[in-house]
């Protein structure tokens, strides 16, 4: 019986390979092809790897901060699942298309323990014309001086989306740089009214092709008011402006956001799962 042939790391050798296949799923691969796209493969700089088994156009994960699978059989994935367990677990997130996310993670379980949460369901949804509603036209970039403002409903959307607090750790020291780089770089907006945030969202992720919205949130005290579309439009907005398309991933369980998105104009175009690990 052949054994399984194992993962391997990708160099520079296999960039247009890597390439090819960004180019042919632009939308569910935008978080890695942004991290390539600015740093190469070098894993000091793109904080992770790229793997295959056989070859990128075959099967293709990113092992980093998130463990990302990108295309790949069965056996390829038992192959990355390999890989991933021969060492210390480097990743707290398991993500991509459900139909890869979640196969991977049963095969990475066992080694693992248990997630802190699966989330099977996560409609992929792409903008590609312009919204369907109207924008908040009161929704801007944050300035680089309103960091300390800003930071507050960053936290709040994260312990709300996430189930932690991005300060439990250290001290919120690296969430902190990560904002502040978010900031600096023109990706992070926002609704102020008396000196507070009451809509806020990022594009977390940005490849030459695609701009992926996170974080999208709206203060308690001002739902069900239409900030949550009216902002999401224009940070979608914006981003069509760039010459992208507009892309975010939601829990399906959400209904108000998805109810927002669907006024917004966008479409599902495939369905992502995450698994929060501790």
């Amino acid at each position: 019986m052949l054994k399984l042939l194992g993962a391997r790391q990708l160099g520079s050798k296999d960039v247009s390979d890597i390439l090819r296949v960004f180019a042919a799923d632009p939308v569910a691969s935008c978080m890695v092809a942004a991290r390539v796209e600015d740093c190469g493969l070098d894993p000091r700089m793109l904080h992770g790897e790229l793997w295959s088994r056989g070859g990128p156009q075959e099967s293709l994960a990113f092992s980093g901060a998130n463990l990302i699978p990108l295309r790949g059989s069965l056996d390829d994935l038992r192959a990355f699942a390999d890989r991933a367990c021969r060492g210390p677990r480097m990743c707290s997130s398991i993500v991509g298309r459900a139909e890869l996310a979640l196969p991977l993670w049963e095969l990475l379980e066992l080694d693992w323990g248990p997630a802190r949460e699966v989330r099977r369901d996560q409609p992929l949804l792409v903008l590609t014309d312009s919204p369907a509603c109207a924008l908040d036209a009161d929704v801007r970039r944050v300035r680089t001086s309103e960091l300390e403002t800003y930071l507050p409903a960053a936290i709040s959307m994260f312990i709300e989306e996430v189930g932690i607090d991005p300060r439990a750790h250290d001290g919120g020291h690296a969430y902190r740089r990560r904002v502040a780089g978010l900031i600096a770089a023109g990706r992070a907006w926002a609704r102020f009214e008396d000196g507070r945030v009451v809509f806020k969202a990022e594009v977390g992720s940005q490849s030459s092709k695609v701009g992926q919205i996170q974080g999208v949130w709206v203060d308690p005290q001002y739902r069900g008011r239409g900030y949550g579309a009216a902002g999401t439009a224009a940070v979608a907005d914006a981003v069509l402006d760039s010459g992208r398309v507009a892309s975010l991933y939601v829990n399906n369980y959400n209904q108000s956001a998805r109810a927002a998105y669907v006024r917004v104009g966008f479409e599902q175009v495939a369905t992502f799962a995450t698994v929060l690990l501790d």
